[in-house]
């Protein structure tokens, strides 16, 4: 036997005693790293873009960690013109689910950004498309369209979030929504809606028991955004800041206001707290009214942090106001 070949047989064993536990380290190392990269796809959560910060809250309710939720405004802007900017876009553009209000409330921008998003998935039509103002009653719906009415909406009056009746129908509906989008977390999605659901209509009990008071209630409003909620707690509208929905209230048209009072008085005036106060505040210095400035959405004051003390706040403010 050739020298060479014995000494050389020992080496050739040692490499391969070696080599084998290494090839299954590095086997199950790599096999680890596929499954934490598949277990961090599969958790990662269902991508949600809210229009309207009320949307953004209802979503967090009913899905918890299950979805990321971008809002698209805040409560201190007009819901009716936002800027289609570069983080919005991108926003829209990598989302499982957009959640609107629609009966054209972002008509001035949502269709500009969703063609710029290019995202398939989002489109009317779509189960990644829900818009809110499809599963309630609407108010206000106009007998004719033409623009010299101001802001008039086809479909109606489509601030629908102020009436926690209609807060309730949407909650059903985005429930089954979310889980036709992201089946595989259907359960928590029904189960976190029933739970909703119950805590929900036990604070409308409340809210509608606390607001007895305020039925009938004489009430001036800056702009025509108060439908859904005059009519949840019977409160009368006698008269509007705005000549018409979105045009800013002239001298005249406030002083024609003031007039109207002497022989429809009213008990307060009402606001958004992302309007302008300077019409409200003028009326309010010649009439003697106070002015309540209602938080409107999630965010809209200190305290209106979540959906149930947007409501509390805003029976309270009405009531105080009274």
């Amino acid at each position: 036997m050739n020298p060479t070949q014995i000494t050389q047989r020992p080496a050739l064993a040692t490499i391969a005693f070696i080599t084998t536990p290494l090839r299954r380290l590095a086997s199950a190392t790599l096999l680890a790293g596929l499954a934490c990269t598949t277990t961090a796809h599969a958790a990662s959560p269902l991508k949600v873009v809210a229009c309207e910060p009320e949307w953004a809250a209802l979503t967090k309710e009913l899905a918890g960690n299950q979805v990321s939720v971008y809002a698209a405004t805040h409560a201190l802007q007009d819901p009716h013109a936002i800027q289609a900017r570069p983080s919005l876009i991108a926003a829209v553009r990598n989302a499982d689910l957009l959640v609107c209000t629609g009966a054209e409330l972002e008509i001035g921008w949502l269709p500009v950004l969703m063609r710029q998003a290019g995202n398939a998935a989002v489109q009317a039509g779509k189960p990644g498309n829900f818009e809110a103002a499809d599963y309630v009653t609407m108010l206000e719906v106009p007998s004719r369209l033409d623009r010299a009415d101001g802001d008039v909406h086809a479909e109606g009056n489509p601030h629908i979030q102020t009436d926690p009746r209609n807060i309730a129908r949407v909650a059903q509906a985005l429930g089954q929504r979310l889980a036709e989008v992201d089946p595989a977390n259907a359960a928590v999605y029904r189960q976190r809606l029933a739970d909703f659901q119950s805590r929900w209509g036990q604070a409308m009990q409340r809210w509608t028991q606390a607001a007895a008071p305020l039925r009938g209630t004489p009430i001036v409003v800056q702009h025509k955004g108060f439908p859904y909620l005059e009519a949840w707690l019977g409160l009368k509208e006698v008269a509007a800041l705005e000549p018409k929905p979105g045009v800013e209230p002239t001298s005249p048209h406030l002083s024609a206001v003031l007039q109207q009072l002497q022989t429809q008085p009213a008990k307060m005036i009402v606001r958004a707290a992302y309007q302008d106060g300077r019409a409200s505040q003028w009326l309010a210095e010649r009439s003697k009214l106070p002015v309540v400035v209602l938080p409107y959405t999630v965010g809209g004051s200190d305290r209106a942090q979540d959906l149930f003390s947007l409501f509390d706040e805003t029976i309270d403010l009405l009531l105080k106001a009274r």
